[in-house]
C-alpha cells in the first residue's frame, strides 16, 4: 500500500503500455521522484523486466500484465492497480498501437484493423477512464493523461487509422473535461512529439534517430507536469517540447 503521509507529494501513478518506450520511461522518472508507480502492458517478461529495474533503483513499481483493449480485462486492472498500490491519483493512457506496418492508405485499411487500432487506442482508454475516475470523482482530486500525437490534428498520408484514433482521443479527453469540470478531476492530453521508439522505427524504419527525442528526456518533462497538475488547464492540449525544461 502507499504511504499515506507520502501521497500528497508524490502521486500514486497507472501507466498503461509501460514495458518499452515513453511509458516504461515514465514509470521509471515518476518512481525516482518518489511516486508508487503501477506498470500495465501486453507482454509479460519485458512488463517483470521494467518492474524490476525500477524496484532495483529503490522504486515502488507493480506490473499487471493485462491487454487493455480487452473488455474483460478493464475492471480486473482497476481493481488489482487498487489492491497493489491504493487509490490512483494518476491515470496515464500511453498504450497505442500504428495498426498494421507498413502503414496503410486508408483505402487499403481493412475494417478489422481498424477496429483493432480503435479499440486499443480509444475504447480502452475509454472503459479504463470509467473504471478509474468514477473513485476519483468521490475522492474530489484526479488527473488523467492521454498521451496522443500531432496525427490527431494533422492528416499525413498513410497514418489514417492512427491518427483519427488519436483525435477521437482528444476529442474524449475534452469532453471528459467538460463533463466533469467542477469534480477535481482534469483531464489532459499531451503530444510527446517523435521519438526514439520501436513504434517510431516500425512506422519510419529509414528515419535519422539522432535526430529523435529521447523517450528519458520527455518522460522527465511529462513527470514534472504529473506531479503540478494544478499549473495545467483542465482539457488543455499540451506539447511536450514547449514544457519548461
Amino acid at each position: 500500500m502507499t504511504d499515506p503521509s507520502r501521497r500528497s507529494e508524490s502521486p500514486t501513478v497507472l501507466i498503461t503500455g509501460a514495458s518499452r518506450g515513453l511509458g516504461r520511461a515514465l514509470a521509471g522518472a515518476l518512481a525516482a521522484g518518489g511516486s508508487e508507480v503501477v506498470l500495465v502492458a501486453t507482454r509479460p517478461q519485458p512488463l517483470a523486466d521494467a518492474v524490476a529495474e525500477i524496484r532495483a533503483a529503490g522504486g515502488r513499481a507493480h506490473g499487471i500484465a493485462a491487454d487493455v483493449a480487452d473488455k474483460e480485462a478493464v475492471h480486473a486492472i482497476a481493481g488489482q492497480a487498487a489492491a497493489l498500490a491504493g487509490p490512483l491519483d494518476v491515470l496515464v493512457h500511453n498504450a497505442s498501437t500504428l495498426g498494421p506496418t507498413p502503414l496503410s492508405l486508408l483505402l487499403d485499411t481493412e475494417c478489422e484493423q481498424l477496429e483493432r487500432v480503435l479499440q486499443v487506442n480509444v475504447v480502452g482508454p475509454f472503459r479504463l477512464t470509467k473504471a478509474i475516475a468514477g473513485p476519483m470523482v468521490l475522492r474530489g482530486s484526479g488527473l488523467v493523461v492521454h498521451v496522443s500525437s500531432d496525427a490527431a490534428v494533422n492528416a499525413y498520408p498513410r497514418w489514417g487509422a492512427y491518427g483519427l484514433s488519436k483525435a477521437a482521443l482528444e476529442h474524449m479527453s475534452r469532453t471528459f473535461a467538460a463533463e466533469l469540470e467542477d469534480t477535481g478531476v482534469r483531464f489532459v492530453s499531451i503530444d510527446p512529439g517523435e521519438m526514439d521508439t520501436d513504434m517510431h522505427a516500425a512506422a519510419m524504419p529509414d528515419a535519422d534517430r539522432s535526430t529523435l527525442a529521447r523517450p528519458e528526456h520527455v518522460a522527465a518533462l511529462i513527470a514534472r507536469l504529473i506531479t503540478a497538475p494544478s499549473s495545467v488547464a483542465n482539457g488543455a492540449r499540451i506539447i511536450a517540447a514547449e514544457l519548461p525544461p
